[in-house]
């Protein structure tokens, strides 16, 4: 293990993932968000095809045994990406980026509720902690709710976020079940070609021809994201993830920046508050996260062979 090597991996991963963002973002009010996710899909297979081809791993890294498996994280996680790029056409991105930060704390209730996973009162208080700083940043804009278009509009944004954030955390628990299974690239690959072609069902509802611009921004924005994907997977390859996990939350700081220099968007105090509460849930999951893995560590060490 080379934690510091994992760690500047992790951060490369997240810059190039808020950039793909930005991307997104930047074409979302001439392109639809199904056709956003069918460029974002499409264009990073050929990025990791090369990548795995690079690793010698083209005969073993895209067998499955579980094609239903595969086929219901891809349906899921294309779920979740199409809403977010519906957010991002409405809300300004460090407020998409905060509200994605629920994923993770979902995660735990239904790693509870699906894989019978045990989650104490600490870690439960930590995810009360965090949704407190969900509504934190909603509270404004569901307010605004029937108010005039623009803040109707970032309302809608906000709950599109929201349920993409729900629909996230699902996807992470179909992953948990794969990697017990099947390889991660397998996994990277058959999420890219399943969006791919699940994106195309959304044709008929409006789909353009996008400008020469947008098209440049579309198709960056699926080379970035199959690159973003490269580097997050062997992130883990050189630290423990809960070494790498608290770097996610640089996206905030690179979001902002982005945001104010590119998009004109200023985060208010409020939501500044929400995403701090979130931020410190998240951490505070991820510490103890490392501290049950390592008593699970102690206590098998402490077995005899016979268990």
């Amino acid at each position: 293990m080379t934690p510091l090597k994992g760690i500047a991996l992790k951060l490369v991963a997240v810059t190039l993932f808020i950039v793909m963002s930005a991307l997104i973002k930047a074409a979302s009010d001439t392109v639809p968000p199904g056709q956003a996710v069918f460029f974002r899909s499409f264009f990073a297979i050929p990025v990791i095809l090369a990548w795995l081809a690079l690793r010698g791993e083209m005969s073993t890294g895209l067998r499955v045994k579980s094609r239903m498996g595969h086929f219901w994280r891809g349906f899921v996680g294309t779920t979740a990406m199409g809403l977010m790029f519906a957010g991002l056409g409405l809300l300004p991105l460090p407020e998409v980026t905060a509200l994605g930060y629920a994923a993770p704390l979902l995660v735990v209730v239904f790693a509870a509720m699906f894989l019978d996973e045990k989650v104490g009162v600490f870690r439960l208080g930590a995810v009360a902690l965090g949704l407190v700083g969900v509504l934190v940043v909603l509270t404004p804009r569901l307010t605004t709710l029937g108010g005039p278009t623009v803040e109707t509009a970032q309302a809608v944004g906000a709950v599109l976020v929201l349920l993409g954030a729900v629909c996230a955390a699902l996807a992470q628990i179909y992953i948990r079940k794969l990697v017990q299974t099947e390889q991660t690239s397998a996994i990277v690959f058959y999420f890219s070609l399943t969006s791919t072609l699940l994106s195309l069902l959304t044709l008929p509802f409006g789909w353009v021809i996008p400008g020469g611009t947008e098209t440049v921004y579309l198709v960056l924005a699926g080379l970035i994201g199959g690159l973003a994907q490269i580097f997050l997977t062997s992130a883990y390859r050189f630290a423990d993830a809960s070494v790498i996990a608290p770097f996610d939350y640089a996206s905030m700081l690179f979001a902002i920046a982005i945001g104010y220099v590119i998009f004109d968007e200023v985060p208010t105090a409020q939501m500044l508050i929400g995403a701090a509460l979130i931020v410190l849930a998240g951490i505070i999951i991820i510490v103890r996260e490392r501290q049950l893995g390592l008593q699970r560590g102690k206590s098998k060490a402490l077995k005899t062979p016979q268990g």
